[in-house]
């Protein structure tokens, strides 16, 4: 059996700052084919739909699709802020390599 991923509270929290839940929101994690290495995250604000898997903290949701559950078994989803910019990240344990851009992966 696989893990689910971990959402930190760091991430629920930045999901409240931007008031996701009160414009009816929920962070989306998708996995698609493409990207430099093979597969990208898709990662956007989007309204929970009835298969998705549904994680909850702080009052807000991150969502992801059952066929993108597999390719984030254990991974981390977090926030990070540095000097380049804010934004959601991925740690996941399932990517042989990842590219630079740090949205495409593969496995």
């Amino acid at each position: 059996m696989n893990l689910p991923p971990n959402v930190t509270n760091r991430a629920f929290e930045r999901l409240s700052e931007i008031g996701a839940a009160a414009q009816g929101k929920a962070l989306r994690i998708a996995v698609e084919g493409g990207g430099c290495s093979g597969f990208q995250y898709n990662i956007d604000l989007d309204t929970p739909a009835d298969d998705d898997v549904i994680f909850e903290g702080a009052g807000e949701k991150v969502i992801i699709d059952p066929t993108s559950m597999p390719f984030l078994a254990g991974a981390t989803i977090d926030f990070t802020e540095e000097l380049i910019g804010a934004r959601f990240a991925i740690e996941n344990p399932n990517a042989a390599s990842s590219c630079g851009c740090g949205t495409s992966f593969s496995m």
